[in-house]
């Protein structure tokens, strides 16, 4: 894995003095269309691995990220994996806590630990489990119980402006998630207080645990429903880095906050558990595991074979 700039996506907005960093350690552009492929085929071997684990993990939920969560951390956000804590950086909230090794694999590619980190996964003593929390390096929030990140990215998004800071702020939702009313509540209050820094992805991909969104509690008209509280939506498809990049980089409109409802396929990249409910969980046994890698190396052009770790 190559080093990271120090920060990456879009140009410098705020007076980074005093920090020891410059605009010369941006990076305003992030991998072309060839490296964030491999980047995203490692992701998702880091993820298949995690899952074939002791204890498995939520497979199909985080494979349906891996897109978004690439673009944001290497052509979107200003973030420095040598500072975490940077005043300064954009932040990420991943309200769907159950996609949490998608974020520790993501991490793990922008430099933040090493890979050797995600080996112990769900093993005892390990500061990686089944849920994100703020003692992993470049997780901002505890999440797992789902309905509350948007909540927590409005009360950002407020702070950014009582501190006089353009950073942004970014709250990543499943869509069964969006039958939580909490979400609601939150949705309003950001567009009563014109909370342009605030930016939502919806992870569209049709499912939660206990089957399709549609016939569990419908969530359609969807986009309509966000214009309702007063947000400006956008639509890409989640797993088009071009798509997701252009509308991200959108600049943020003032008066209203953005949502883009990204549609995906839970699962993606494994063709054997692509949209299928039972991927929400998996324990890859080892056939199972060669047989994603082989899948996920076949679609990013990495030649097939032994584990790669």
């Amino acid at each position: 894995m190559s080093s990271p700039p120090l920060l990456r996506g879009a140009p410098a907005r705020t007076d980074l003095s005093g920090t020891g960093l410059d605009e010369r350690h941006l990076d305003a552009h992030g991998p072309d269309a060839a490296e964030l492929a491999g980047i995203t085929g490692r992701i998702r071997e880091h993820i298949v691995a995690m899952c074939a684990g002791p204890e498995g993990g939520h497979l199909g939920g985080s494979m349906s990220l891996v897109e978004i969560l690439s673009v944001l951390y290497f052509r979107v956000m200003r973030h420095d994996p040598r500072f975490p804590g940077l005043p300064e950086r954009d932040v990420l909230l991943l309200s769907k806590g159950h996609g949490g090794i998608a974020l520790f694999a993501t991490l793990c590619e922008a430099g933040y630990f090493p890979a050797e980190d995600l080996d112990t996964y769900a093993r005892p003593g390990s500061h990686l489990m089944a849920h994100p929390h703020p003692e992993i390096a470049g997780v901002e929030i505890a999440s797992g119980s789902l309905g509350h990140g948007l909540a927590l990215g409005v009360g950002y998004a407020l702070a950014n402006r009582l501190d006089g800071s353009d950073r942004r702020c970014f709250v990543v939702m499943g869509d069964g998630e969006l039958q939580e009313g909490s979400v609601w509540e939150a949705a309003s209050v950001a567009s009563a207080h014109r909370l342009g820094s605030l930016t939502a992805i919806v992870d569209r991909n049709g499912l939660q645990i206990t089957g399709g969104t549609e016939s569990v509690n419908s969530l359609e008209p969807l986009a309509d429903r966000w214009r309702a509280f007063g947000w400006r939506v956008l639509e890409a498809d989640g797993h088009d880095a071009e798509q997701l990049t252009t509308a991200l980089t959108l600049p943020a409109d003032p008066h209203q906050p953005t949502v883009i409802i990204a549609h995906t396929v839970k699962g993606k990249g494994v063709p054997f558990i692509e949209g299928q409910a039972k991927s929400h969980y998996a324990r890859l046994s080892g056939r199972q595991h060669q047989r994603a890698l082989n899948a996920v190396r076949a679609s990013s052009g990495t030649p097939t074979g032994g584990e790669r770790r």
